[in-house]
């Protein structure tokens, strides 16, 4: 057989990832802040985008769709210039000797601010026309309004700086303070020094023992329990400023992985006391801060905006809609692309950086409003699967998986999981995320209907709250009680769900409400 070369024309469909369709993947996944910086990036960079808040512009009660979002501007009313008028110049000697008080005290400084500071009448601003941005400028504020209360808010005080303030009052010599410095630099956000102090001993010059009366004069300070170098040393500092370290409170501390095995009986024995001062002992352990250094760290506050908002009806069905404060309105100068354009026809670069800029401002309007659509069909499938959740609490949450959700949808499962992350939907149960409605599945024991993972777990967690100190619950009779309820679930799973809610073992738990049981005499 001949081999030969030769030329054929074929046609054939493929999927090409353009830049604008990988965009727009990342924007289905992005939360309600990266969208919005996303969108004020592409407003510096794009001038015939403008955004515009929701209250701007009237919505329709009745509209299903939320395309009123994302509109195109068209036909926008031109501002008209406001026209200021120039005032009067009169003589300079007219100004001068006019018999006016108040410019005479302004021209000669003989008003009564300078002698009587308090008695004075409101100051003229100094720069009208920006007494908008500066408020802090006088004549800024009439009668005490325009204050902003972030101008008082006092400055965040770190535990370096707070430690700081401290050690002048504690240490006398300059040696010492500089050992304090260096001990005060090796503390982590909990306040536990990272460092041993024969290494800082080695590091400064200095003998150990210096370092180490250093040390203990600086675990005196505030907050108690600061410059510890465990969890043992840290409560017996707070123990020490309470005046509870007693022997039975050191041999406590002594022996916490007793306490967190709930080994009540040894430890009853080490510390030489009985249930009901074991019991007290334990209330005053639970007092005190293991990480003293934290109450100095800036807390993050994060507010969760819900994505989705559902409501109840008066038929019995509900309400899907997308939340308006995520969704902000971007618009496109049509009138000002106009504009420019007719004045940049003669240069060939000016117009294509304008129709640039305009097929990006179509693509970024297009790619919101099929943003919004996608996460509303994927919302209203999520209800209408979980629907007896939303009537009737955890215990019927339905399993689901993102192939149910795409195939109902005609989506793919990537899409929804794009969807899926990091947006939040507001119930009547609640405020969730959307990935909480996604659970594995539980085999029925009668093979019906199967069961949700994090109803398992509810079930799990109220079996334990209601069980009583002489008929604790183990992982075989959890079993048990869930096969007769119908379902099906392994030892193993349970002890799996047991500890990922953080709830002990049985034995840990008998011993621990059989203590509790004695000392409140039932």
């Amino acid at each position: 057989m001949a081999l030969a070369a030769s030329l054929f024309l074929r046609q054939s469909q493929s999927l090409v990832m353009t830049p604008q369709l990988m965009q727009s993947i990342q924007l289905l996944q992005m939360t309600h802040l990266e969208l919005t910086q996303f969108i004020e990036q592409e407003v510096e960079k794009n001038p015939l985008l403008e955004v515009v808040a929701n209250d701007d512009s009237p919505r329709e009660a009745d509209r299903s769709d939320h395309e009123d979002y994302y509109s195109v501007h068209e036909d926008r009313p031109a501002r008209e210039a406001e026209e200021t008028s120039g005032e009067f110049q009169r003589d300079l000697y007219d100004s001068a000797t006019s018999g006016n008080a108040g410019s005479m005290a302004e021209s000669y400084d003989t008003n009564l601010e300078n002698v009587f500071p308090d008695d004075a009448g409101p100051r003229r601003a100094d720069a009208p026309e920006l007494l908008g941005q500066w408020k802090s400028m006088p004549g800024g504020g009439d009668g005490g309004e325009g204050y902003d209360l972030d101008d008082f808010v006092a400055g965040q005080t770190t535990l370096r700086d707070f430690l700081n303030s401290q050690i002048p009052f504690a240490l006398a010599s300059d040696i010492d303070r500089l050992i304090a410095q260096h001990l005060t630099d090796q503390l982590d956000e909990a306040g536990y020094l990272q460092s041993n102090p024969a290494e800082t001993a080695l590091k400064l010059g200095r003998p150990l023992a210096d370092v180490e009366r250093v040390l203990a004069r600086l675990q005196t300070l505030d907050p108690p329990g600061v410059f510890a170098r465990s969890l043992a040393e840290c409560l017996a500092i707070q123990l020490r400023a309470r005046n509870r370290f007693d022997p039975a409170m050191a041999a406590l501390v002594g022996n916490l992985d007793l306490l967190a095995r709930r080994d009540f009986a040894t430890l009853k024995k080490i510390c030489g006391v009985d249930e009901e001062d074991l019991i007290d002992m334990l209330a005053e352990i639970r007092k005190l801060d293991p990480k003293p250094g934290t109450a100095f760290q800036p807390a993050l506050s994060e507010s969760v905006v819900p994505d989705i908002i559902v409501r109840a009806g008066q038929d019995g069905s509900w309400h899907v809609e997308l939340n308006p404060q995520t969704l902000p309105r971007v618009l496109v100068n049509q009138e000002y692309y106009a504009s420019v354009s007719r004045q940049a026809t003669k240069n060939s670069e000016d117009q294509a950086f304008l129709s640039e800029c305009l097929q990006t401002a179509n693509w970024l309007t297009r790619s919101l409003d099929q943003r919004a659509k996608t996460i509303m069909k994927v919302a209203s499938e999520i209800v209408r699967q979980q629907d007896a959740f939303l009537l009737h609490g955890v215990d019927h949450l339905k399993p689901l998986n993102l192939k149910t959700i795409a195939e109902a949808i005609k989506m793919h499962e990537s899409t929804v999981s794009r969807v899926t992350s990091n947006k939040y939907m507001l119930t009547p149960r609640g405020l969730f995320e959307l990935k909480y409605f996604f659970t594995v599945s539980i085999s029925s024991a009668e093979g019906g209907d199967s069961h949700s993972a994090e109803s398992v777990r509810h079930r799990i967690r109220a079996m334990i709250m209601q069980e009583a100190p002489d008929a604790v619950l183990s992982d075989d009779d959890i079993v048990d009680i869930l096969k007769e309820g119908g379902v099906e679930i392994a030892r193993r799973t349970v002890a799996k769900y047991r500890e990922a809610m953080n709830i002990p073992s049985s034995v840990q738990r008998r011993r621990e409400k059989r203590a509790l049981a004695k000392v409140s005499g039932f």
